[in-house]
């Protein structure tokens, strides 16, 4: 494959088209192209609502099928529902916070959260020395996630995988870390799990490899 070639194969890698063979000559590419890892990075929000439309089609609807008069209807209620259980959950907390300051002051909460705010969780592993904070909201179709994450020991493609309580996986973002560059990166994406249904986050490389562990909400 001529480097030209290479370079226009960054959507269909970042939308995961390509075959397995020229999936990993490009992954060869990405680690020495700046500017295709920038794109591969830049397709990652295309990516995410082409996942969360597949799992949101059912297999028997053509892809194309136009949405139904009620749709917007539909949505609007289950917004209207959520927000209802978002207020319910407010309540509740300070209920609960109440009881905890009347108890005295020995006792303290930790918490990533709270109801209707972000569930934000950090990690660094001792081992591969990577560090990143996720920052997870909830929305109507799943949860919005932003990572932030430092890598010294690139240039590699990673990607940073959600994993559900019942065992699902999902890819949230990927990207190509730069050569030795201890910076902190931001990248954002989605996955249709909801916050409280992940039960950890894991940076990876594409070689499989784990590069740190975050636990979930």
């Amino acid at each position: 494959m001529r480097s030209l070639e290479r370079h226009r194969d960054v959507a269909a890698y970042a939308l995961g088209v390509l075959n397995e063979a020229d999936a990993f000559r490009f992954e060869d590419h990405l680690m020495e192209c700046p500017l295709c890892a920038a794109r591969v990075t830049e397709f990652g929000p295309v990516s995410r609502q082409l996942m969360l439309y597949r799992r949101a089609t059912p297999r028997a609807v053509h892809p194309l099928t136009g949405p139904g008069p009620r749709l917007l209807d539909r949505l609007l209620a289950e917004v209207a529902l959520r927000r209802r259980a978002g207020r319910r959950r407010a309540r509740y907390a300070v209920a609960a916070s109440v009881v905890l300051a009347v108890a005295g002051p020995a006792l303290a909460v930790l918490a990533g959260g709270g109801a209707g705010q972000p569930v934000r969780v950090e990690a660094t592993d001792a081992r591969s020395g990577v560090w990143a904070r996720v920052t997870a909201e909830d929305r109507v179709w799943g949860g919005e996630v932003e990572l932030r994450v430092k890598d010294a020991a690139g240039p590699r493609p990673c990607r940073l995988v959600a994993v559900g309580r019942d065992g699902t996986e999902e890819t949230v973002t990927n990207w190509a870390t730069p050569g030795r560059d201890a910076r902190p990166h931001t990248l954002r994406g989605g996955t249709a799990l909801h916050p409280d249904d992940v039960l950890r986050y894991e940076v990876r490389a594409t070689n499989g490899e784990t590069l740190v562990t975050l636990p979930g909400a």
